[in-house]
């Protein structure tokens, strides 16, 4: 082989190489940085404190949820069963009143159950399974996280009742993530523009609008708290 072809044959080598490595680092920048952000908002910033301020490696977890489970698409719920979860959670608010803890271990259980009917992992694999959430429904994923936390560890309680508003709270933040799992409009995440279920039967929302719109946040990130107290047929 000539001096020519050999100088040839290493520049075409150098040249494939090159555009292999910009292919690669192109690939790796969709998942990073300023997209990251975008994509996994509140999530992100719990990623990163997680590992104590390292984003580096922050970003490679969760560029790694993403490489898992980007491509999962939810199973829509008939109307029947959005129905049934509805009412099933609306019981466990009406049970809140008189068994806090049970009813919190319930969110978390109806929680599992639901994510797994929509086509995440099972609830018996939780990490996988709130790994999987935290790609699709990022903005509310810790409410999940926080309600399984609370009914896994308990909630400490004081004399002032601390823990059963801690209870209450973790059950209000879950709520937020069950609604955009019951939520038939196709919208995920960041779009719930639904009513909440059991906000006609007087157990629901403390505030709310007619129309069927949250009052509080203009955004739609976070619920209003809503209102764990039996309703009474008014007195004639």
């Amino acid at each position: 082989m000539s001096t020519g072809m050999i100088i040839a044959v290493v520049v075409i080598v150098a040249a494939v190489v090159l555009v292999a490595a910009l292919l690669t680092l192109r690939a790796r920048g969709r998942h990073g940085g300023p997209d990251l952000k975008r994509r996994f908002g509140p999530e992100y910033e719990r990623t990163v404190a997680r590992h104590d301020g390292d984003t580096q490696a922050a970003e490679r977890e969760l560029a790694e949820r993403v490489e898992r489970h980007g491509g999962l698409r939810e199973r829509p719920l008939e109307p029947a069963e959005r129905e049934r979860y509805a009412d099933r959670w609306t019981a466990v608010q009406e049970r809140f009143v008189d068994a806090p803890r049970e009813a919190v271990a319930e969110a978390d259980r109806l929680l599992a159950e639901v994510a797994g009917v929509r086509g995440y992992p099972d609830g018996g694999r939780y990490e996988e399974q709130l790994a999987a959430l935290s790609v699709h429904h990022a903005d509310h994923v810790d409410g999940y996280r926080r309600v399984h936390r609370v009914a896994r560890d308990g909630a400490a309680t004081g004399a002032d009742g601390s823990g059963t508003e801690e209870l209450r709270t973790a059950l209000v933040d879950a709520r937020a993530l069950f609604d955009d799992l019951i939520d038939t409009g196709g919208t995920t995440g960041r779009h719930r523009t639904h009513a909440p279920a059991g906000a006609a039967s007087g157990v629901g929302v403390g505030e709310g609008h007619g129309d069927g719109r949250r009052s509080g946040g203009t955004d739609g990130t976070r619920p209003h708290a809503w209102s764990f107290s039996k309703s009474h047929p008014k007195e004639s």
